[in-house]
C-alpha cells in the first residue's frame, strides 16, 4: 500500500487525546487521512480521531478494553470504523540513556501475524454484530524506540519502550460483519472442530486458537455442537 499524499492535519479539539498520542498513532492518522477529513472532532461527548463524512474513524494501537464503552455508545447512532495496527516487521532502536542518541538498530526476528488481532478482539467481539461497526487491521512496519534505563520489563532486561514509529503499511484487511471472520477457519478443519483442531491446522498456539473460537462464538459466527469427552466442538452457523 502506498502512503497517502501529505495532508495538513488540524485538530478541531485539543486536550488529553493529543497529549497522549504516540508517534505510531499519529503516523497511522497521517497515513489514513484524506483531503476532506476532519480530525479530533467532538461527537456525542467523545473526541474522534477522524471524521469522514458520516463515518467515525478511531485508531487504537492496543487495549480495546479501554475504548469499549466509547465504541458501544457511538455505534448506537453512527457508523464507526476501528483501525488496529499489527507490527508485521519491527526494528528495535536503542538510545543512550544519558544523551538519548541512537546506539543501535536491529531487525526483530519476530513477525507479527493477523491472528494477534484476537488478543484484543476478545474484549469487544459482539460489536461486530452491529452493522454500524467495522474493523480494519493494518499490517505495519515499525520502529520500536527503547532506552536501557533500568525501568522497563525484566523480559527486556530493564529497557523501557519510549515510543513506536510507523515506517510503512504493508497490508490491510477489513472486517464488516461476523461472516468475514470465517476466513480464519480453513476448509481442512473437521466438522465439528475443536480449538485443538484449529491450533494444529493453522500452526498457532492453542491459547490463540481458543481466543479465535471465543470471538467467533460471541459474534454468532459459529455455534457449539456438543462435546467429545471434555472437549467442546463447534460448527459454522448455518
Amino acid at each position: 500500500m502506498e502512503k497517502s499524499s501529505e495532508i495538513l492535519i488540524v485538530a478541531e479539539e485539543s486536550g488529553i487525546n493529543l497529549q497522549n498520542e504516540g508517534s505510531l498513532h499519529a503516523g497511522i492518522k497521517a497515513y489514513y487521512a484524506k483531503p476532506e477529513d476532519r480530525f479530533e472532532v467532538k461527537v456525542d461527548r467523545s473526541i474522534i480521531d477522524i471524521v469522514r463524512g458520516d463515518l467515525l474513524i478511531e485508531i487504537q494501537t492496543g487495549n480495546f478494553g479501554s475504548i469499549r464503552k466509547k465504541l458501544q455508545q457511538l455505534v448506537k447512532n453512527h457508523p464507526i470504523r476501528l483501525l488496529y495496527p499489527i507490527p508485521h516487521t519491527k526494528w528495535i532502536v536503542r538510545l543512550d540513556p544519558k544523551t538519548l542518541t541512537q546506539i543501535s538498530r536491529r531487525k526483530s526476528p519476530k513477525r507479527g501475524k493477523i491472528y494477534e488481532l484476537f488478543k484484543e478482539l476478545i474484549r469487544i467481539p459482539t460489536l461486530l454484530i452491529d452493522p454500524n461497526f467495522s474493523l480494519e487491521v493494518l499490517l505495519v512496519e515499525v520502529e520500536e524506540i527503547r532506552c536501557p534505563n533500568g525501568k522497563g520489563s525484566w523480559r527486556r532486561k530493564g529497557e523501557s519502550i519510549i515510543d513506536r514509529r510507523l515506517l510503512s503499511v504493508v497490508g490491510h484487511q477489513v472486517f464488516t460483519c461476523p461472516e468475514d471472520f470465517l476466513g480464519f477457519l480453513p476448509d481442512t478443519l473437521p466438522t465439528p472442530f475443536s480449538s485443538k483442531h484449529l491450533s494444529e491446522t493453522l500452526h498457532i498456539p492453542l491459547n490463540t486458537a481458543q481466543k479465535i473460537i471465543y470471538c467467533l462464538k460471541k459474534m454468532e459466527a459459529i455455534v457449539q455442537e456438543g462435546k467429545s469427552g471434555n472437549t467442546l466442538l463447534y460448527t459454522k452457523r448455518p
